[in-house]
């Protein structure tokens, strides 16, 4: 981001506002997880982003990524179908947050009809914590991501890693558990998640949509959120970002190649 954007607000001061004064029911620590972990996602996806840059979040969610980086002064849309339950209580204080950002939300499903996006606009694309829990494949709509970035433009996805190392063990142990059995067998609907990739599966995305610049980058905010496992994240964390593999969640970053039109 630019030096006057800086000035303006930090990504800190705006992730620290959106999970205290707008996200209700965080503990304290959740808060600084959520905070920390925005703040990663809002770096890693504008770096190098021209200051009049258009960013599209999909599966946006509640919208703290994309009300972040309005609030550093770029144009940014959000797009989520918005069917998960808890986006039915209109009086919740995040969608005022929406607002109160300026933020341009989109009510869409993009498996199902796409992103209707125009054609080499946008300058970064965002998907985080959303690409597990599509049920249908996403290799068209990654194609239409291509189309309407721009050339040189950025993609960025995260998503929980499904061979961490603390997955591994509890496999071993037989203690490891996709998902609770009642958010599968007891809602009409599964909202859950389907399939967690891997970094093979980053690479094998990345190959396919034909990006350049790819990068893997590994982050450990789980552990960071659990108690019991805070220490020895604090500890582990800079040995398992040098294996990314091994990490609780996993990004993809890479750029549409500059000769595309």
């Amino acid at each position: 981001m630019n030096n006057q954007q800086t000035q303006r607000r930090t990504v800190d001061d705006l992730s620290t506002e959106i999970f205290t004064k707008w996200w209700p029911g965080l503990s304290e620590n959740d808060a600084h997880v959520e905070t920390v972990r925005n703040n990663y996602n809002v770096n890693l996806a504008l770096e190098g982003a021209p200051a009049s840059a258009w960013v599209c979040d999909i599966g946006a969610g509640w919208g703290a990524f994309s009300c972040t980086v309005q609030g550093l002064g770029y144009r940014s849309t959000m797009i989520d179908d918005f069917r998960d339950s808890g986006f039915y209580k209109d009086t919740d204080p995040r969608y005022k947050m929406q607002q109160h950002f300026g933020v341009e939300v989109v009510s869409r499903d993009v498996i199902a009809d796409g992103l209707n996006m125009p054609d080499n606009s946008l300058d970064v694309v965002g998907c985080f914590d959303s690409m597990e829990h599509w049920h249908n494949s996403p290799k068209q709509l990654f194609a239409e991501i291509m189309r309407a970035l721009k050339p040189g433009g950025r993609l960025v996805i995260g998503v929980p890693n499904c061979v961490n190392l603390r997955k591994r063990f509890s496999t071993l142990i037989g203690t490891a558990h996709w998902t609770g059995m009642d958010q599968w067998y007891e809602q009409p609907v599964f909202r859950g998640h389907v399939r967690e990739p891997s970094v093979p599966d980053l690479h094998y995305i990345a190959r396919d949509m034909g990006l350049e610049r790819v990068q893997i980058h590994g982050a450990n905010f789980a552990g960071m959120a659990k108690p019991r496992l805070r220490l020895a994240t604090a500890i582990l964390d800079p040995l398992l970002k040098m294996r990314p593999g091994l990490c609780s969640e996993i990004y993809l970053t890479g750029h549409k190649p500059v000769h595309s039109t």
